[in-house]
């Protein structure tokens, strides 16, 4: 058994050998609580906590830190809205809900973090063994600012803003992550360029300016002021995780700016920082960047308002994590006919041999290889339903020891997947009346293929009519057929 992981540094799948043997230090980007939560959120935390369960399915103790960064430019520019309702956020990202009125900036953050647990939970993504919020770690990041000040990758501002910036040209391995020249990047925006030496240059202190509330600073050597971006997740996983850590993960959108600058300060500090950094990719709308000015988003809560959780988390995960997924109007029903089988041969086989429904099981051999191999849970997946096809020809033969070697697999696999976590309600034990309609329903649905495979089409087609007279949908697909109660 190899673990093989995709190195965003290195642009090469590799070997993944852990600094710990038997134990795995995992740190990925959480939200910036400035809004509710979207799709990509969502699909990034899935992504991670599907590593992370197999990591532990593979003997692994793993300690996750998932950050919050629970102050910024736009969360001030939130909250200082809802004290003037005619001031401009500037942000394409807006709820479109009203903000509650003379909202503070960190009770309007708590409110959002709030909704992010909210998604988290519903979906089955798993709390990390750590969640640090940003203003929490104020010390840490000054004294980190400080350690770049004496090791001369950084500077005061030549004005008197009172922002501290990283000075790029300093580290001359600044760009490799993205592989860019410093001469071909764009300015950063996120401080005023009169008192950098160079316009790459970040911020790594933000000076207090007038607009912002008194509560949104904190006293330092260089004036009041807060954290930049980039320095809290520097700061954050060296407190948690050491100066040297396994993997470092985000969304692909986080690679530039984001973790160049963070991989550079926290390097340029001392530390060797991540050993991989994996990414996952973004989430398209029928082939589409998403955005609300264009009108074509969609978030979890109306992905759920349409499907389970449990579908939605299966539709969210089932992509390579790498890939980008292009959410189309169909999307969910086709998810949820892939869960609608699985289901079906789970209530079947539970109410078969209820002693092993919750009995322990391993995962097949070929779903362990496509998951070593850099997570491929599109294979895996492929192993899952190929189980569950053969585990409904065990039932239908009557080979008991067949079919519950199938239902303890499948059970496996699922909790791998997280797919027994997503949702209250959705990933328990299916109610005993479906259970007994699905077991009639596929009794006829399994004489409707014998008489198929004997070309009876007459036989076949009444037994279809004698199911869509009693509402019973039927789609044949490619992993068989999927009955479905049709809609009156």
């Amino acid at each position: 058994m190899s673990l093989r992981f995709y190195d965003t540094a290195k642009a090469e799948i590799r070997e993944f050998v852990p600094l710990v043997p038997g134990a795995v230090s995992l740190y990925y980007c959480g939200a910036t609580v400035q809004g509710l939560p979207h799709v990509g959120h969502v699909r990034s935390a899935i992504a991670f906590d599907i590593l992370t369960r197999w990591l532990e399915a593979r003997d692994y103790r793993v300690t996750v830190v998932r950050n919050v960064t629970d102050i910024d430019d736009k969360i001030l520019a939130k909250s200082r809205a809802s004290f003037d309702p005619e001031a401009d956020t500037d942000d394409d990202d807006d709820d479109d809900a009203p903000l509650p009125r003379n909202e503070p900036w960190w009770a309007l953050a708590y409110r959002y973090e709030l909704e992010f647990n909210r998604a988290y939970d519903a979906l089955g993504v798993r709390r990390p063994t750590y969640e640090p919020r940003a203003t929490g770690h104020i010390p840490e990041m000054q004294a980190l600012i400080t350690r770049l000040i004496d090791r001369g990758h950084a500077y005061p501002a030549t004005d008197d803003s009172g922002d501290v910036y990283f000075d790029v040209r300093s580290w001359p391995a600044y760009g490799s992550l993205t592989r860019q020249r410093v001469e071909d990047m764009q300015a950063a925006p996120d401080a005023d360029p009169r008192g950098k030496r160079d316009p790459r240059d970040f911020a790594l202190w933000k000076g207090h300016k007038p607009s912002d509330p008194d509560s949104a600073a904190w006293a330092s050597p260089w004036g009041a002021g807060r954290p930049g971006w980039h320095l809290e997740c520097s700061a954050m996983v060296t407190r948690y995780l050491g100066e040297e850590f396994d993997i470092h993960g985000g969304g692909l959108d986080l690679r530039f700016p984001h973790h160049e600058n963070e991989m550079a300060q926290s390097q340029a500090a001392g530390h060797r920082f991540a050993r991989f950094w994996m990414h996952n990719g973004m989430v398209t709308y029928a082939g589409e960047k998403m955005s609300k000015s264009v009108g074509n988003t969609v978030d979890p809560a109306e992905m759920i308002a349409l499907a389970s959780p449990r579908v939605v988390r299966y539709y969210l995960g089932q992509a390579h994590y790498r890939s980008v997924l292009d959410y189309r109007p169909t999307s969910l029903a086709e998810a949820a006919a892939a869960v609608a089988r699985i289901d079906g041969f789970l209530a079947k086989a539970s109410t078969r041999f209820p002693d092993h429904s919750r009995a322990p099981g391993t995962v097949p051999a070929a779903f362990g290889a496509a998951m070593d191999e850099d997570l491929n849970v599109p294979q895996a997946l492929a192993v899952l339903h190929d189980t569950v096809r053969a585990g409904n020809s065990a039932l239908a033969a009557d080979v008991p020891d067949a079919a519950q070697q199938a239902l303890a697999e499948v059970a496996a696999m699922m909790r791998v997947l997280g797919l027994d976590d997503a949702g209250p309600g959705t990933g328990g034990a299916v109610r005993p009346e479906k259970a007994a309609l699905d077991s009639l329903v596929q009794a006829q649905l399994q004489a409707r293929a014998q008489a198929r495979e004997a070309k009876d089409w007459a036989r076949a087609d009444s037994i279809r009519h004698s199911l869509s007279a009693a509402g019973i949908a039927i789609e044949d697909s490619a992993d068989g057929p999927v009955w479905s109660l049709e809609e009156s």
